[in-house]
């Protein structure tokens, strides 16, 4: 049975290539009949089908877990109550794992189409799945990852504190080899259409977001890091300077480029009702993003509360749009705002000097309702409940601005609660139905299956991290 199971993984892995290209044949046709794979041909559609993937559960564990909303009901695995099945698992794992080794050949395909413009994009998405796989899970497949075709079935679970310094050696390769290099294919790139200087900003921003994902973890000494990138070689590490250099993939509405959320009923949108937490601020603040990510209830904008008991459900309020389902920007990856909320912190921790964490916060607040295609009400930046104040302790400091960065990562794979199992920030009101203890999951537990699949090594793994339960912390979390 098991090497039944082994043979259809490898068969999976083998087919992903041809299946994850549906609808892409047209734009990625090659023009010289080469008998291998072109990296032209894979990186699309592996982009479109990750970013597929995190919006998915973006929508059903990042929403409920993060008071965005809450799918009401008494049964079992409400996430909102902290409440997740073992088999919600699965799906993260296995769309992530199957993608890895499309950008694996993205980067070959590179090497021998002499492009180190494809072999940094590879590297730097390498790195983004990756860094999601162990933020998710913790230890995970790393080194001999995507090898079945190679005959290794039942790789190691590698540390995660080894994970990421290897990712950030492929972010600082991948610097390396798009400093100067040329476009490629516009259509072979749905993010930014083959222009390799914003592919290298995204990946230098991208390796900040995780350099703040470790920093409190000394033998990583990202402060240093930060301050070289930020401070000391801006030119070396050139980040994104605009909305227009954010990483989105845009959905167009036209094939392959529809949202998956397009083709959901509208029913199954707008069931989960949005929560009182994330409405009232947007209330708050006069914030005009509230128009499009929310329904009126009775005339108003209005939130029910998070974690409530069972039996004791509110009646449901606002809801999210049915016209947000073929919404361009909720093919987020990493964008402009959360990078100056990033620099915002690093600043205010005195990580960097270049420029003052008000001048990161307020740039971020700004374009983070801009890049909605709003401006900011008059006077916005002056609101009481915005407004900077450099008298803050450092822990008002850090909720002033995750509490705007939270929105900024609206529908953005899981990242808030990635930034939230960091920081404690923003501040989640606490439900009396709450489980584990009340006390915000840590991880996602390893799929089922793996426990026969890959059993030695799910074993080291597990003896080696803690109990594959939601509240084993994973390394970067551990004092």
């Amino acid at each position: 049975m098991k090497k039944y199971i082994y043979s259809l993984l490898v068969l999976i892995a083998a087919v992903s290539m041809s299946s994850c290209k549906k609808n892409f044949q047209e734009i990625n046709t090659n023009p010289n009949t080469s008998d291998h794979a072109l990296p032209q041909a894979l990186l699309a559609p592996a982009i479109t089908n990750v970013v597929s993937a995190n919006m998915s559960r973006s929508r059903t564990i990042t929403n409920e877990l993060m008071q965005v909303t809450i799918d009401q009901g008494d049964t079992e695995g409400k996430i909102f109550r902290y409440d997740i099945l073992p088999s919600q698992a699965d799906y993260l794992w296995n769309s992530w794992y199957l993608q890895l080794p499309n950008f694996n050949d993205v980067y070959t395909g590179g090497v021998a189409t002499l492009s180190p413009t494809y072999q940094g994009i590879a590297l730097i998405c390498q790195a983004w799945v990756f860094s999601m796989l162990t933020d998710t899970y913790g230890d995970v497949p790393y080194f001999n990852a995507s090898q079945a075709k190679d005959g290794n079935f039942t790789p190691a679970f590698d540390k995660q504190k080894d994970i990421y310094t290897d990712i950030f050696n492929k972010l600082e390769q991948a610097n390396k080899l798009l400093t100067g290099s040329a476009n490629v294919l516009s259509s072979s790139d749905p993010i930014y259409q083959g222009n390799a200087a914003n592919w290298r900003k995204f990946g230098n921003s991208l390796y900040l977001r995780l350099l703040l994902r470790v920093s409190a973890k000394a033998e990583m000494n990202a402060p240093a890091k930060i301050k070289q990138m930020v401070d000391t070689s801006p030119s070396t590490y050139p980040i994104m300077t605009s909305n227009a250099e954010s990483a989105i993939l845009k959905w167009t509405g036209t094939a392959p480029y529809v949202s998956p959320f397009a083709t959901l009923r509208n029913a199954d949108w707008y069931t989960p009702k949005l929560t009182s937490f994330f409405v009232d601020n947007l209330n708050d603040w006069s914030d005009p993003r509230i128009g499009k990510w929310a329904t009126q209830y009775q005339g108003d904008y209005a939130g029910i509360p998070s974690g409530y008991p069972v039996g004791q459900a509110p009646e449901g309020k606002s809801t999210l749009p049915t016209s947000l389902q073929p919404e361009a920007l909720l093919g987020n990856i990493l964008n402009y705002p959360e990078l100056q909320f990033a620099l915002a912190e690093a600043a205010a921790k005195g990580w960097i000097t270049s420029k003052s964490a008000q001048s990161y916060y307020e740039t971020g607040a700004t374009n983070a309702i801009t890049l909605w295609g709003y401006t900011p009400p008059t006077g916005y930046l002056g609101f009481q409940l915005i407004k900077w104040n450099d008298s803050y302790s450092l822990e008002q400091k850090m909720e002033l601005i995750h509490l705007q960065k939270y929105y900024t990562l609206f529908f953005t794979d899981l990242e808030s609660w990635f930034e939230y199992r960091r920081t404690g920030h923003p501040y989640l009101p606490k439900g009396a139905g709450l489980r584990n203890n009340g006390i915000m999951p840590a991880r996602l537990n390893y799929p089922v299956y793996i426990q026969s699949t890959n059993a030695v090594n799910y074993n080291a793994a597990v003896a080696l991290q803690g109990p594959d339960v939601i509240s084993t912390q994973v390394w970067w979390q551990k004092p």
